[in-house]
């Protein structure tokens, strides 16, 4: 698991666009129309989404290593990482997840959610044996604290009241994330519908998703300038 964990982190940033490609796969729908599916898919992605805003705002730690191997500069142990060792990860699992649920297909649900929480669980694997080997005792002490991936929800509310919220940062850091999956769930949903009810069931939504592209990809384009810039720095 550690070598297969170092291998898949070296290539994690494609584990999202995997998700995009197995929505094709067939199986018995997740609800009986695709807007409901997709609408439980949208709200379990909004979810994880808040709770990697909420790491990300709270303490950032370097996500891509060193060399796209695992590295750790310090032990981060405060914000969200305080409930969870692994924030980042539910909340990607959140998404992927309602991005599998918005295709209304249970064979995707089924194939993409288990081999995103293999990978997820190989990486982690691969990272608690560099800290363990860079940080020893204090990193012993905190894995006996601090769940792995289920966040302890006693004392977040009091965690989010002590500590500064950094909006820049999220801002900055996490772009590229708040356009990505959005958009994968706009194509996902013309999937659905389109394998349901053919080209015209795409009539009544196509205005309407194509207005959120042109949001979304104006967001993208404005925090990319003003962060090349340099008049968005991450505080």
């Amino acid at each position: 698991m550690i070598r297969l964990g170092r291998f898949l982190f070296r290539f994690r940033n494609y584990l999202f666009p995997l998700a995009l490609v197995l929505v094709v796969v067939p199986g018995p729908p997740v609800a009986a129309t695709p807007g409901v599916a997709a609408l439980v898919g949208l709200v379990l992605a909004l979810l994880g989404q808040g709770i990697r805003i909420g790491t990300i705002g709270l303490e950032y730690i370097i996500r891509g290593g060193r060399e796209r191997r695992v590295y750790a500069e310090k032990l981060v142990t405060d914000g969200v990482y305080a409930h969870s060792r692994n924030p980042m990860y539910v909340g990607n699992l959140l998404i992927v997840t309602g991005v599998c649920l918005t295709s209304n297909s249970w064979g995707c649900v089924a194939l993409a959610v288990p081999l995103f929480v293999l990978a997820y669980l190989a990486i982690t694997r691969a990272e608690e044996d560099f800290l363990a080997g860079r940080f020893g005792p204090a990193y012993a002490r905190y894995c006996r604290d601090v769940p792995r991936f289920v966040p302890r929800l006693d004392g977040l509310y009091a965690t989010f009241r002590a500590s500064r919220f950094h909006w820049r940062r999220v801002l900055s850091k996490e772009y590229g994330t708040l356009v990505g999956w959005p958009l994968r769930w706009c194509f996902v949903l013309l999937w659905s519908l389109w394998r349901d009810g053919g080209t015209a069931a795409l009539a009544t939504v196509t205005p309407a998703l194509g207005a959120v592209v042109a949001v979304l990809g104006t967001f993208y384009v404005s925090l990319r300038v003003l962060k090349k810039s340099r008049r968005l720095v991450a505080d």
